[in-house]
């Protein structure tokens, strides 16, 4: 059975933000940096459904998308490519997940078209994340 997700931005975002995931691993790219607190939070709400998180990466990414440890600071490579399919980053990328804004960041990103960011996770194809979505 299926846990109850709410729609919510956040929600919307996650899916956009994988099926980018799938685009940069049919490339071969590397994992899309996760610098939202607010996202990856939703992110982790679901996952806690393996059933509904399997259904959701198919949907979004055509594929299982896993969760991943992986950290770093610096340029988030894959902002253009989120522009050109859906316009700028919204304002809830810049949020963490007590829904504080970095309005810093989001200036700077509305001004330079540029996000630097931490992050500490990402996706992974298939089985081989942190073990939270495992099925």
């Amino acid at each position: 059975m299926h846990t109850a997700i709410k729609p919510s931005v956040e929600l919307d975002e996650l899916g956009k933000f994988f099926t980018i995931a799938a685009r940069r691993f049919d490339a071969g790219q590397a994992a899309p940096q996760m610098f939202s607190t607010a996202i990856d939070s939703v992110w982790h709400a679901l996952v806690a459904d393996p059933d509904a998180h399997h259904d959701f990466s198919l949907h979004h990414a055509g594929r299982e998308l896993t969760h991943a440890e992986m950290t770093g600071r610096g340029p988030i490579d894959w902002v253009s490519t989120y522009e050109e399919a859906y316009g700028p980053l919204p304002e809830i990328w810049f949020t963490n997940a007590d829904g504080t804004v970095n309005t810093e960041a989001l200036a700077q990103y509305r001004e330079t078209g540029t996000v630097v960011a931490e992050w500490d996770c990402g996706p992974v194809e298939g089985g081989d994340g942190d073990g939270v979505t495992t099925r």
